[in-house]
């Protein structure tokens, strides 16, 4: 799997490529330039100041420093004639951002534009041997440049080995993650990754799992459980697989297909941001007898069993998340229906449209005409489809709890709290009551002749009157009294405090960019959204607002302001996120978020915050819960809403230009395991 050099192209590495006890500067950058000069230099490259730009913009996305002294920096570019690596062996030594201390040794991997795969073999052959003690040693012991080459063409086209392989038992305790022992077939993984709405944390971690699954060698299938539908994975690919990965932050649809296999399991953006430890995790996961597995049985009941770092916390995120998940598409359908509704037929609209509805039609229109009839039929339309708000959520966090036979309680669960003034904290209630029952009275041991009978008669059965009861009985009153005694909070502030309340909705917004802190600020504005309520539309309005600029701020920061701070990749999702941004699509700034966190994400906070205020302060009321730019005509105010949504935008931009340029980008830390996603290497760290 090495890459090799054809007849017709230059040698990876040669003597004048190579520096050796050479000072080339005392910053990373400095020596990005040295290195990227020499390419130039000896026609490896069109262009020096072009390639040293791609290999900054690399590295301001994440330090290339490993542990031991070594780093490296790398890049596609169009000025690259040739795949090559540039090395020098520093003196002084250079901080590229490792753990434990500058580096002095460094590559620069340089590859043309289209060299992807080549790029990859390199870093990944150069990474593999940058853990072995005698590779780096003789490094450092190198007397001349030649003794350098042939060290990097043994490693870049390796001969037969002199040593069998070791076994995974026999393996040293830093390792590269993507080594498996010679004689030992290919590993198969699958996974499954699904995050609320389906939209783009779904797919950004399959794709992240797939390219560290090629990175380690290993292979690995992806069921995407996202908006746009999923295909399931064949029963062949689950039975061959090693282990399954969960990279979910909702329940797993037919869990128990998966049942015995290995597991690793964590919420979606892990996978996005660690998809090269997640691998490797579920390969010594399918070499480990006592590693958390699918349990059949729970799987089937809807329980989230042991699996692999998923406790109750975030179980309970998960279920909650499920049931918002699957109400969204009704708050879209209908908040935009009604919105059309008032377009044609005006706010007043919303008091005589069931009469008109049902008293006219085509052949017999209601005074006013068509214009009327049709904005009548939109918004009873998009009110019925509103009404599912509160059921669907109920319905679908039971669900996620005790799968098919909790959808009968949790949806009844969910109707009672609309039909005793409970709302969203009622079925909020409500459904996780129901599930829970269901769950319980599912595990009740019956004999064999009742078990058909248990998921499709007796549990939805008795769960239903069961949490019916309680609901009627004891908790519909005390819910129905905190929904009214918010209501009336929230219609009551002003001034200042509403101004707060603005600041407090646009953190939330941009605090994980449609995660669950992002999800419970618009689940609260949409539940609580009532035409005839101008501070819950005021609410709608920031929270829209607010959730419009992380893409726009990013659009505006890696396109127009420092391109030079963004890779070439970020500045083509900078170009998506303009559009995105004025739809009210948050999921935009991910891209930019996950690669580079504690610089991406406060920014973005900052510039919600002020957003939010603004929308409040200038009184914007908003009657769609959804559509961004596209609904002006539910919005009041709609210049101050694009004032507020621009100085926002302004804000995160500067704040996250100022922040590449001069913080030092934070390595987060995670479990025992650390691993980068530039790198194929994965370094057992001291708990």
């Amino acid at each position: 799997m090495s890459p090799t050099v054809s007849d017709h192209d230059p040698a990876v590495i040669t003597d004048e490529l190579i520096s050796l006890d050479t000072d080339l500067g005392s910053s990373k950058d400095e020596v990005v330039k040295a290195l990227s000069a020499r390419l130039a230099e000896k026609g490896r490259a069109t262009d020096a100041a072009e390639l040293e730009e791609a290999a900054l913009a690399r590295e301001a996305q994440s330090a290339t420093g490993l542990p031991g002294g070594i780093a490296i920096p790398h890049c596609r570019s169009a000025a690259v004639t040739s795949a090559s690596l540039a090395f020098a062996r520093l003196d002084p030594k250079v901080d590229f951002g490792a753990p434990d201390g500058p580096a002095d040794l460094v590559f620069l991997i340089a590859a043309p534009e289209g060299g992807g795969a080549e790029h990859m073999k390199l870093l990944s052959s150069l990474a593999r041997a940058l853990v072995r003690p005698d590779f780096v040693g003789s490094l450092r012991e190198a007397s001349s440049n030649a003794d350098v080459v042939e060290l990097v063409n043994g490693v870049l086209a390796p001969s037969q080995p002199k040593t069998p392989a070791k076994t995974a038992e026999q393996a040293a305790p830093a390792v590269p993650a993507s080594e498996t022992p010679a004689k030992e077939a290919r590993r198969r993984i699958v996974a499954v990754t699904a995050c609320p709405t389906g939209i783009a944390h779904t797919y950004m971690a399959a794709d992240a799992l797939k390219a560290a699954g090629e990175r380690a060698d290993v292979e690995i299938e992806v069921e995407t459980q996202g908006s746009s539908g999923s295909t399931p994975l064949s029963t062949q690919v689950i039975s061959d697989a090693s282990a399954v990965i969960f990279a979910t932050d909702v329940g797993v649809k037919g869990k128990e297909r998966f049942a015995g296999k290995p597991v690793v399991a964590s919420g979606v953006k892990r996978a996005i941001n660690e998809p090269d430890t997640m691998i490797a995790e579920a390969v010594h996961a399918s070499r480990t007898p006592s590693a958390a597995t699918v349990d059949n049985a729970a799987s089937a009941a809807g329980e989230d069993e042991d699996t692999g770092s998923v406790g109750f916390g975030t179980h309970l995120r998960q279920v909650l998340l499920t049931g918002v998940s699957y109400m969204i598409p009704f708050v879209a359908a209908g908040g935009l229906l009604i919105a059309l509704g008032f377009l044609l037929g005006g706010y007043e609209i919303s008091d005589p449209a069931e009469g008109i509805v049902l008293d006219n039609s085509l052949g017999n229109l209601p005074d006013g005409g068509l214009r009327i009839y049709l904005g009548a039929v939109l918004y009873q339309l998009g009110s019925l489809a509103f009404s599912f708000l509160v059921p669907a959520l109920a319905g679908y966090i039971a669900y996620a709890i005790a799968d098919r036979p909790g959808l009968a309680p949790g949806f009844t669960a969910g109707a009672v709290a609309v039909f005793v003034g409970a709302g969203f904290i009622g079925g909020l209630v409500g459904g996780l009551i129901a599930g829970v029952v269901a769950l319980w009275i599912g595990r009740i041991k019956v004999p064999h002749w009742l078990r058909g009978l248990m998921p499709v008669v007796i549990i939805p059965l008795f769960a239903t009157l069961v949490v019916g009861a309680l609901m009627f009985l004891v908790l519909g009153r005390p819910l129905a009294a905190i929904t009214s005694g918010l209501t009336n909070w929230l219609g009551g502030l002003s001034g200042s405090s509403v101004v707060v309340l603005g600041v407090i909705l646009g953190l939330m917004m941009c605090f994980d960019l449609g995660g669950p802190v992002n999800k419970a600020a618009y689940a609260f504005a949409v539940a609580g959204l009532n035409v005839n309520d101008v501070a819950t539309l005021r609410i709608m309005a920031a929270v829209m607002a607010a959730g419009m600029v992380p893409p726009l701020a990013m659009a505006l920061a890696s396109t127009v302001l420092r391109p030079r701070l963004f890779s070439e990749a970020e500045r083509e999702n900078g170009k998506a996120a303009w559009l995105l941004g004025s739809a009210f699509i948050s999921e935009g700034a991910i891209p930019f978020a996950a690669a580079d966190p504690f610089r991406v994400i406060p920014s973005m906070m900052a510039g919600g915050a002020v957003t939010g205020a603004l929308v409040m302060t200038f009184d914007v009321t908003l009657s769609a819960p959804h559509g961004g730019f596209l609904v002006f005509f539910a919005i009041t105010n709609f210049l101050w809403f694009v004032l507020a949504i621009a100085v926002g935008a302004v804000i995160g931009a500067v704040l996250v230009v100022l922040a590449k340029q001069f913080v030092r980008k934070k390595r987060p830390a995670n479990t025992e395991i650390e691993t980068d996603v530039h790198k194929d290497v994965v370094v057992a760290q001291p708990s």
